[in-house]
């Protein structure tokens, strides 16, 4: 049952897990914007979600050696950090800065869009799994 519910949920989980991640890399480049030699990063989002996905379904994990059988035994998925990619500018700075202020701004803001409609169709199935339990 309770793998039927990840499983069901994997999907959104994954999307909000990488847009707070891109969020946080948009906001660093906007953070440096007045850096010298800062390179602008980011990540493909699609490709990355549908990695993602696809390494949850496969749910390869690794298990903890215990040296006593009082161990608790733990388990770790085995999963990484999206690759980082330098984002090319289409204007040059004189500083080697490849921040574009409005090219974040505007990756920002979308971000921010997809995340909230994220929210919005996991509390949406949340709900409908709620509705389906409940006499």
């Amino acid at each position: 049952m309770v793998d039927k519910l990840d499983a069901a949920l994997r999907f959104q989980q994954e999307a909000l897990n990488l847009r707070a991640r891109r969020q946080e890399i948009l906001s660093s480049n906007i953070a440096h914007a007045d850096t010298p030699n800062y390179k602008a990063r980011d990540f493909d989002f699609s490709s990355t979600l549908a990695q993602a996905v696809e390494h949850g379904r496969q749910s390869q994990s690794m298990s903890m050696n215990t040296t006593s059988s009082r161990h608790i035994a733990g388990e770790a998925t085995a999963g990484g950090a999206p690759d980082l990619l330098y984002r090319t500018p289409t204007q040059s700075s004189i500083d080697g800065n490849t921040v574009e202020m409005d090219v974040e701004r505007v990756n920002f803001a979308d971000n921010a869009v997809h995340y909230e409609s994220s929210l919005t169709v996991i509390s949406a199935q949340i709900k409908s799994m709620l509705a389906a339990v409940q006499p």
